[in-house]
């Protein structure tokens, strides 16, 4: 179990620096198509800007998109004790607590750091999973806060947006302007820029997307840890996978915050074959896998 919390942490520190590196490259690509070093400088000090604004506001972003309500412990003294339990069980301060009224079983962790943190159960997980279940997803949601996990995928969902928005503006400007188009050095740049420049945000995704998985993976670890008891978590898993509806009030944006993809109706069966790349989450089936291979290491 330790040793694949490990892997998972180093392959997602491992991901994210590709992420800044597709920054740092479209910040190159604008100041050798132009000839003005000035942009690139410009466009990372601009980036970095933007990525800390929108990573301090992201978590009230997600609150709100979600319809996530704050409670005390005296609206739901069931779910609150629980997160309170496994909060000094975990050494770390308790959260602020939500609720969303939604049917669909779902959970969500996210702020800053384990001082700025927020966790959010719909009505319908509240609904689904008995006393034991519910303590593995809020494990599994404690251990994002634990791990850093909602300050590293903050971050990475402010990255995209940098890259996509940085991509539009230079597509836009090498088509409609800049240099010279009968130079041919200037076209070659043209023509590897744009192909690079399109390429992108395509790869920011994919690299976003990853790293949400790899997270959910680390995550599920480092709640059986908590816990002490994988089957928990195992169980909570099967019943939301076989919860077939979506959740009424969720965005694309967010998605990979959950602890099962909020927009999937299907609930079908993907393994992490191609179209498993385009996936927010990894297959519940081989979480659940992980888990029950965990539970006999325990």
């Amino acid at each position: 179990m330790y040793s694949q919390i490990a892997a998972n942490k180093r392959k997602t520190w491992l991901l994210i620096f590709v992420f800044v590196l597709i920054a740092v490259l479209i910040a190159y690509i604008a100041g050798l198509y132009f000839s003005d070093w000035t942009i690139t400088i410009g466009v990372i000090i601009g980036s970095i800007i933007y990525a800390i604004v929108g990573y301090f506001s992201s978590a009230g972003v997600a609150l709100a998109l979600s319809g996530a309500k704050p409670i005390t412990k005296q609206d739901n003294p069931r779910v609150y004790r629980i997160v309170e339990n496994l909060s000094i069980a975990a050494g770390m301060p308790m959260p602020k607590v939500y609720i969303i009224d939604d049917p669909a079983p779902n959970a969500f962790a996210t702020g800053r750091n384990p001082q700025n943190s927020h966790v959010a159960f719909t009505s319908g997980i509240l609904d689904l999973l008995s006393d034991t279940e519910l303590e593995g997803v809020a494990a599994h949601e404690l251990s994002h806060v634990q791990n850093y996990d909602i300050r590293v995928m903050s971050t990475v969902m402010v990255l995209v947006v940098v890259i996509g928005l940085l991509s539009d503006i230079f597509l836009r400007m090498m088509w409609f302007g800049g240099r010279d188009r009968e130079n041919n050095s200037g076209g070659i740049v043209a023509i590897l820029g744009i192909i690079a420049l399109i390429l992108a945000p395509l790869v920011a995704s994919l690299v976003k997307l990853a790293i949400s998985r790899k997270r959910e993976f680390l995550a599920d670890a480092s709640g059986a840890l908590l816990t002490r008891y994988p089957d928990g978590l195992a169980s909570a898993l099967d019943k939301i996978g076989r919860y077939s509806k979506p959740m009424q009030h969720t965005h694309s944006s967010t998605a990979h915050l959950f602890l099962d993809n909020p927009m999937d109706s299907a609930k079908e069966e993907e393994s992490l074959s191609f179209a498993g790349l385009f996936s927010t989450h990894p297959p519940i089936k081989e979480r659940i896998a992980r888990l029950r291979q965990m539970e006999n290491e325990l």
